[in-house]
């Protein structure tokens, strides 16, 4: 496959502000084999014209109107060829080595098909947002050390369930092995838990996934997304990645935690009713049967087509 060995893909929606340091950060990688692909998402605050100015270097894919995360990062892996694919914030600052860590992973690990970095708070260097992702029998993904002071708890290389899209390297053959219908990602989340979708479906095909905690990266926490916005599609989106990809065993043996976990997120919101964030996560609670269709269609695809056993999930699901 000739190109660049690594293709970066860096979605934006009017985030100028932020992807100007991303893309200075980048620049700054010592690993070197690697194209950036920023894929505009409609923004109406230049971003395409000012990325072609300050970073020539740089491939700008420009939607012209906002399609969603989802279908934003589909589009950069469609425009690159390379073997190893990257996910990035735009609200990022990745370390110097962030690349090279990543790359180095997955070469020390061949079984594995992704690897996740560490994201800190741009704003509080030593505090965890994600050290690679968990997911629980209640239903519920969740990132591994968030809020934490890292103190050098997560250091260890080791497998995680799932990688944050924020800071992600994936091999592109594992990519294509587990798309449905061409995407690898469902556009129909449009944005939140797409990544944790498709960790579950690299885990259901047989893949491992590794983290490595060289690599670094800073992140402004809900700069771009973050909010209402946050809680509609966290809400909306996470029961319909749970009824698309967990095994029917693990459905039947986990159903009452699952649904009861749903239940006390909604009794919970209700008495903050009056704030935006809460009517937001209200209505994505009841926006999710409306996905229902689509995600009983893939999950047809996806239950039939995994490679491992349902015990072998089991064990990867946090109590």
């Amino acid at each position: 496959m000739s190109g660049p060995r690594v293709d970066v893909i860096v979605p934006t929606l009017n985030g100028w502000s932020y992807l100007e340091t991303c893309l200075a950060a980048l620049c700054r990688q010592t690993f070197r084999d690697f194209r950036v692909i920023v894929v505009d998402d409609g923004s109406t605050d230049g971003t395409a014209q000012l990325v072609q100015q300050q970073f020539p270097e740089v491939v700008v894919y420009r939607f012209a109107r906002n399609r969603g995360l989802a279908a934003a990062i589909n589009a950069g892996i469609r425009a690159g060829q390379s073997e190893l694919v990257a996910f990035l914030n735009n609200d990022t600052e990745p370390e110097s080595d962030w690349l090279g860590e990543l790359v180095s992973c997955l070469e020390r690990h061949p079984e594995a098909a992704a690897a996740a970095g560490k994201l800190l708070l741009f704003d509080r260097r030593d505090t965890i947002h994600s050290a690679g992702d968990t997911f629980g029998v209640n239903g519920l993904p969740a990132n591994r050390g968030v809020w934490q002071i890292d103190k050098g708890q997560y250091d260890r290389e080791e497998p995680v369930f799932g990688a944050c899209g924020g800071s992600a390297l994936f091999r592109r053959a594992a990519l294509d092995d587990v798309a449905i219908e061409g995407e690898v990602l469902d556009t129909s989340l449009f944005m939140y838990c797409e990544d944790v979708d498709l960790s579950w479906r690299l885990r259901l095909r047989g893949y491992e996934i590794q983290y490595a905690p060289k690599a670094r990266v800073y992140h402004r926490l809900s700069a771009t997304g973050g909010g209402a916005l946050a809680s509609f599609y966290v809400a909306r989106n996470t029961p319909a990645v749970v009824v698309k990809n967990m095994p029917s065993a693990l459905l039947r043996r986990y159903g009452r935690r699952i649904a009861g976990a749903q239940l006390r997120i909604a009794i919970e919101t209700l008495p903050h009713w009056r704030e935006p964030a809460a009517r937001a996560r209200l209505r994505g609670l009841f926006a999710f049967p409306l996905l229902l269709p689509g995600v009983l269609w893939d999950r047809r695809t996806i239950q039939r087509s995994k490679r491992v056993t349902d015990e072998t999930i089991d064990q990867l699901l946090t109590r």
